[in-house]
């Protein structure tokens, strides 16, 4: 029979809560819980090359299964690796556990090596955040920390000693059921009518939405309809909303595109549904009403006419009855003719007619992808850039997922993002849009693919550029400096770790050698070398930005570079709306 030690009970308690996996890197903090998973049958130890990675797998899991998924570090930099991708789940709203090890007990508070204060650390990326300091404290701490993450939508995290995980456990274990069901939140009665008179006494409605619309599609699509409202989507709520939707108008924001801009500022009423959105410069901050089951989110982004708590799909469900349909459409449609010209003029600018362009338009190789995924594919998006040809050229159809760090925005999220999407869904393809600074950040996580030979598909858009950093020193009237850098060839370094690789340097092959990564029985690098001067323009830019840009080029052309601006010019000509 074997000594039941606290890192035991702590293993069979995440057993009791459907755990399967815990991603890591073992160090000697860690080692009695190493040991632990190694002795359990059901659950298994996934090796990372660095702990930030670990978390921002555990971040994907979680996000794509609405299950509890675990990440762990061993003491000092082991576990202080895991706080960006824990910066990561936490904002993005995934139920995550965090394994802190620590010193030595009797050594906390003496300088000893490798020593940090976990349980301070880890506060602000956190929702639980304690440490275990004696055996008598379990099973019951680690109950209460995953229950606050599920209960959440949250991180906790557990900091626990390594001589206190070796010690002989106190109490027994036991079972505990784990609440995984959340309720919902209904709006007050007051609440709805109010709702429901502002939508009949608006002449012109707009509706715009975050992922908090993820089970309302049906609700929305039935305002939009009866309100001949226009409906706008964030980043976030694009896969929620966007796919079988008439009244689509497109997406505010940096990475914008199409008529919801334009749609937001002429309404009477904007209705912000489930949306969290952060730019309130591009929010009227007038004619607002905002509903949302977080009242503590209410009319932090913008001022309100009118805050409504409770749940999106519940507030819709009670307050279609009580309004009137609308037969005035001159706005909407107005509107959705205004969004299909902008798709023609700037969203399809690179997808035509490109097949002999050197270096490859990135938007053009976007939309292939899109066109070749799997119905139900899982794509995780690097931030910057990769954001941007997401954004615009994945179409989103109800059972497609995209995950990216969309509220935290750090760099090379999305191959780690890619590996724990694999390990929750191995047979689904998992598609990793990877820019390449990106993967150059955790490129070591290449080696963890191979590994565990994880049938993900590594799309690198390679512009050997800092293509977003550089957009915003232009806009801000200065000369990108330090953004680009010497070409790297991807495709070899993935040969050299065992991993299947394409290099491809001409448009005409794109389609095919992403053919054959989608198709192959493992993982695939395909190294796209693409256009620098390809930069997003957001659909709405103020005169200041513009007379930015303009200085940023006269700067440049001063500085020496007329080939170099000529060449934007001509990639973004389409793209630049008139001031």
């Amino acid at each position: 029979m074997r000594n039941l030690t606290v890192a035991q009970q702590m293993v069979d308690i995440l057993r009791q809560a459907g755990v399967q996996r815990i991603y890591g890197v073992v160090g000697d903090s860690l080692n009695s819980v190493v040991d632990a998973v190694r002795r359990t049958d059901g659950i298994e130890w996934v090796h990372v090359r660095n702990e930030e990675a670990a978390a921002f797998a555990a971040a994907a899991e979680a996000q794509l299964t609405g299950r509890l998924a675990v990440c762990a570090g061993s003491c000092g930099p082991g576990n202080t690796h895991l706080i960006q991708g824990l910066y990561d789940a936490h904002r993005s709203g995934a139920p995550v556990l965090a394994l802190a090890s620590h010193i030595p007990s009797q050594q906390i508070g003496t300088g000893f090596f490798q020593e940090t204060h976990p349980e301070r650390l880890f506060v602000e990326c956190s929702d639980y955040c304690e440490m275990i300091s004696t055996p008598e404290q379990m099973p019951r701490i680690l109950r209460i920390a995953m229950q606050r993450a599920l209960g959440n939508s949250a991180v906790s995290v557990l900091v626990v000693p390594g001589d206190v995980a070796h010690a002989e456990a106190s109490h027994p274990t036991g079972s505990s059921d784990l609440v995984t069901e959340r309720g919902r939140v209904v709006a007050p009665d007051g609440q709805i009518r109010a709702l429901a008179e502002k939508l009949d006494a608006a002449r012109k409605v707009m509706l715009f939405c975050g992922a908090g619309v993820r089970d309302a599609h049906a609700e929305v699509m039935a305002l939009a309809e009866k309100a001949a409202a226009p409906v706008g989507h964030t980043l976030r709520g694009k896969e929620w909303i966007q796919f079988d939707n008439p009244y689509d108008v497109g997406m505010s924001g940096l990475l914008g595109y199409g008529a919801c801009f334009d749609a937001m500022h002429e309404a009477d009423l904007i209705v912000l549904l489930g949306t969290d959105f952060p730019y309130n410069d591009f929010l009227p901050q007038a004619r607002t009403v905002q509903v949302d089951h977080d009242a503590g989110r209410l009319g932090r982004r913008t001022v309100l006419e009118l805050g409504v708590h409770g749940d999106v799909r519940e507030t819709l469900r009670a307050v279609l009855p009580l309004i009137e349909a609308k037969r005035d459409r001159a706005y909407l449609d107005r509107m959705l003719h205004k969004h299909a010209k902008s798709l023609e003029k700037v969203v399809s600018a690179y997808t035509h007619d490109v097949e002999r362009h050197t270096p490859i338009h990135p938007e053009y190789a976007a939309a292939v992808l899109d066109e070749l995924a799997a119905d139900d594919a899982v794509f995780t998006v690097d931030t910057g850039m990769s954001n941007v040809w997401a954004a615009r050229y994945l179409t989103p159809n109800g059972r497609r997922r995209v995950i990216g760090s969309f509220l935290h925005g750090t760099m090379a999220n999305a191959l780690p993002h890619a590996i724990g999407a694999q390990f929750a869904y191995p047979g689904r393809q998992v598609i990793s849009m990877s820019g390449d600074g990106g993967l150059g950040m955790l490129m070591g996580e290449l080696l963890t693919v191979k590994l565990h030979d994880l049938p993900v598909k590594t799309i690198v858009f390679n512009n050997s550029s800092l293509g977003m950093v550089k957009l915003e020193m232009l806009v801000e009237g200065l000369p990108e400096y330090e953004t680009d850098h010497e070409p790297v060839d991807y495709a070899a370094i993935a040969r050299s770790a065992g991993i299947e690789s394409i290099r491809v340097e001409r448009p005409g092959d794109v389609a095919e050698a992403l053919k054959r990564a989608l198709a192959h029985d493992g993982p695939f690098l395909v190294d796209l070398v693409t256009d620098p001067n390809a930069l997003s323009i957001p659909p709405h830019i103020s005169a200041a930005q513009v007379r930015g840009f303009a200085f940023a080029a006269g700067r440049t052309v001063l500085d020496g570079g007329v080939g170099k601006m000529l060449d934007l010019a001509r990639a973004n000509l389409r793209n630049v709306p008139r001031p």
